[in-house]
């Protein structure tokens, strides 16, 4: 298949590299002055891989989504809706499949990135998510890992699986869209939070956070009309290893260089993500106490260390309340 790949960073420069390997035709897209198209262009390398020749790179949008079957996005969540403003006005995307994969939701509404696409760009189009666990550093090494392919037409799902399984990547069929995407990106909130304690030298408090973090959110997944078993899944639990304890993680570290008082530059995309967990908290109605307390630290400036201790050593009260 003719497949493009819209975003050149740490993440989509793997998936460009990952379709090429599993045998398919990949132009990996890039804005003409960003760091990292430059650089690929000029090296055709990053810090993790090495893009293979016969990898096309282009920064024209026009090209890139007008050759392809499979379009597949990877760019920072918040700057989704803006970017499938920009596809829609291309006029050359009825047809085509396109499969996010980023793990976030936006911070001012609360909304589920297929929500966003599918408000900025309109309903005639087939999209899915791919999330679940893996890094681009294990990958690379031929460490295989377990994802999940979701969207709202079975078909559309499968097709996708069957394109892209292999045995570096085992991809599961999603069942539970709203519950594949919450639990794919409140990951990065727990991991932010995991840092933290790790920051705080609290790490043995990482299993508290995993058994409660997992139950706020398979309330909220009910409230919101998914299921609650998915937050158990392959999305969010199954992602704990690669987000709360590996040394990879993006939202892990930012967790602990804010606790250190240390400066972190990369995407950490779980900040954005406690604003829009707030928003779903109160639209629902259901409390998020571990969203709550990030929330405190990250923008109402609350000490980390009173602010954790809080909430994991607050008053005896039932496990499963």
């Amino acid at each position: 298949m003719n497949i493009s790949v819209l975003g050149c960073g740490r993440w989509g420069t793997f998936i460009a590299w990952y379709v090429n390997k599993v045998g398919h035709n990949v132009t990996l897209w890039g804005r003409e002055h960003s760091r990292n198209y430059i650089r690929l262009k000029e090296t055709r390398k990053n810090d993790y891989l090495s893009l293979p020749e016969d990898i096309e790179l282009s920064n024209s949008l026009y090209k890139a989504v007008s050759s392809a079957d499979f379009i597949i996005i990877s760019i920072s969540a918040q700057e989704l809706r803006s970017f499938a403003r920009q596809l829609n006005s291309l006029n050359e995307i009825q047809g085509k499949t396109f499969i996010l994969c980023m793990k976030g939701l936006e911070a001012t509404s609360g909304k589920r990135l297929s929500q966003v696409f599918g408000e900025a760009v309109g309903k005639n189009i087939d999209v899915a998510v791919w999330v679940g666990p893996g890094h681009v550093q294990d990958f690379v090494n031929n460490i295989p890992n377990c994802m999940v392919i979701g969207s709202e037409n079975i078909e559309t799902t499968k097709k996708i699986v069957q394109e892209l399984n292999s045995d570096l990547i085992r991809f599961y069929y999603g069942q539970d869209l709203i519950g594949n995407e919450i639990g794919a990106a409140s990951k990065n909130v727990m991991g932010i939070a995991a840092g933290m304690l790790d920051g705080l030298h609290y790490s043995s408090l990482k299993g508290s956070l995993m058994a409660r973090g997992t139950r706020e959110l398979s309330r909220l997944l009910r409230a919101m009309g998914g299921n609650e078993l998915t937050i158990y899944g392959l999305s969010h639990l199954g992602d704990y290893e690669a987000t709360l304890f590996s040394m990879h993680s993006h939202n892990r570290k930012f967790g602990q260089a804010l606790v250190q008082g240390e400066k972190f530059d990369k995407l950490a995309e779980g900040v954005s993500t406690v604003r829009a967990l707030r928003e779903l908290s109160k639209q629902y109605d259901v409390e998020l106490p571990i969203t709550n307390a990030l929330y405190e630290i990250l923008f109402e400036n609350k000490n980390a260390k009173d602010t954790l201790e809080d909430l994991f050593l607050r008053p005896v009260k039932f496990e499963f309340q």
